[in-house]
């Protein structure tokens, strides 16, 4: 029996698709699926070197190690440059703390410093950029300042173009809340304004953003919203603003440190800010301590997740879409101690949360119709784990 060419070619291509579908690997390349994972710990008396990589399976959620990337005292909080070829570190470390710039290899999953610079601060703890990737912005903690950096065309970090001095009413907690704390610095969308969550004043301060020259600046601005004449988003007293995340419809969501809340807050050009919803992150009926750490808003939109430490545990919260109220839909263990920080994966299907008096990362999937939390595997060994950034791989 004869087959055309024509006929052959189509038995040739579908059983090529057949073999392609049966590994798994149908219409992408094998690394379509994986990405890189950078983790920063904290160097002093824990064992630690610096920043570990990882892999990343999103068909999976298996995290495979590839070892230490950078050797780097104490990077609390790594972030990847928008053009993926450049990795910045905030090396806290006290008076003698700085901002670690570095060459990503992809391949190799190792970092190479390009050059390190004083952070101007103490302790810093968050690093941001603005929406043209030109500037670096730095959230010290300890001496309660901001402090910018250009990005030179090398990925390089030049000289400071600004820095700013957190000021305002001391909150009511003597011992956490005894001077200025910078603890998050991000910019709107437009790029005209930064925000900074400080847990000393209670309050998210606002700055004027020039990015024409990179510096920031307080006053009176119309387009920077008001509350009572003071150029800041209120708290509840005693909360200890420690991050925050924006939200659709101009609302943003504060994360309270000190007392374990979420405040959702509707940003108005045109009135007084007052917020709109108080929402706890860990049970009512829990006694112990607890000090609230990462605040993160799902891709979707649909739900906001907080950590516990103490509770230990993941807080998840549906999203109203018309109301932007938060309702808790629960809370989840993470099988570990203190989990400081966590992330959500650029799929949006898995969040990945430290547990950094543990030594461990646990991966949880995410139900993508309740928002629910599944604990799927646990990496161990990884010292003092306090941040974790995503970086998809060619």
């Amino acid at each position: 029996m004869k087959i055309s060419r024509r006929v052959f070619a189509f038995l040739v291509l579908t059983a090529s698709v057949a073999v392609l579908a049966f590994t798994g690997f149908a219409g992408q390349s094998p690394t379509e699926h994986t990405c890189l994972v950078f983790v920063g710990t904290y160097t002093h008396d824990t064992g630690s070197k610096g920043i570990y990589a990882y892999t990343f399976d999103s068909e999976t959620g298996k995290l495979t190690a590839r070892g230490l990337a950078a050797e780097t005292p104490d990077p609390s909080w790594i972030v990847i440059h928008p053009n993926g070829k450049w990795a910045y570190a905030a090396n806290e470390s006290g008076k003698q703390s700085t901002i670690s710039a570095f060459s990503v290899d992809a391949k190799s999953a190792k970092l190479t410093l390009i050059n390190q610079l004083p952070a101007f601060g103490e302790d810093p703890c968050y690093l941001s950029f603005d929406k043209t990737g030109k500037y670096l912005f730095v959230a010290n903690y300890t001496s309660g300042n901001v402090v910018v950096f250009p990005i030179l065309p090398d990925g390089q970090l030049g000289e400071h173009t600004s820095t700013v001095q957190d000021a305002g009413v001391l909150g009511p907690n003597k011992e956490r809340q005894e001077g200025p704390h910078a603890h998050w610095v991000e910019v709107r969308a437009d790029n005209r304004a930064a925000y900074v969550a400080d847990l000393g004043f209670d309050q998210v301060l606002t700055y004027r953003f020039d990015p024409s020259n990179g510096t920031l600046s307080g006053g009176p601005l119309s387009t920077i919203y008001r509350y009572k004449n003071v150029w800041s988003v209120p708290v509840n007293p005693g909360d200890g603003p420690r991050h925050a995340v924006f939200g659709a419809k101009d609302h943003i969501y504060v994360l309270g440190e000190l007392q374990s809340a979420v405040t959702d807050i509707l940003l108005d050009y045109h009135k007084d800010i007052e917020p709109v919803q108080r929402i706890s992150t860990i049970p009512p009926d829990y006694k112990g301590r607890n000090d609230a750490a990462e605040i993160a808003l799902h891709p979707s939109g649909k739900w906001l997740f907080a950590s516990n430490r103490g509770h230990d545990s993941i807080a998840v919260f549906s999203v109203d879409p018309a109301t932007g109220k938060l309702e808790l839909v629960g809370d989840y263990s993470t099988g570990g101690k203190e989990p400081r920080h966590f992330a959500i994966d650029p799929t949006g299907q898995f969040l990945l949360a430290e547990n950094q008096n543990s030594n461990s990362i646990v991966v949880f999937r995410i139900n993508p119709e309740s928002g629910t939390l599944s604990q799927i595997s646990t990496t161990e060994g990884i010292p003092s784990p306090v941040c974790l950034t995503f970086l998809r791989t060619p």
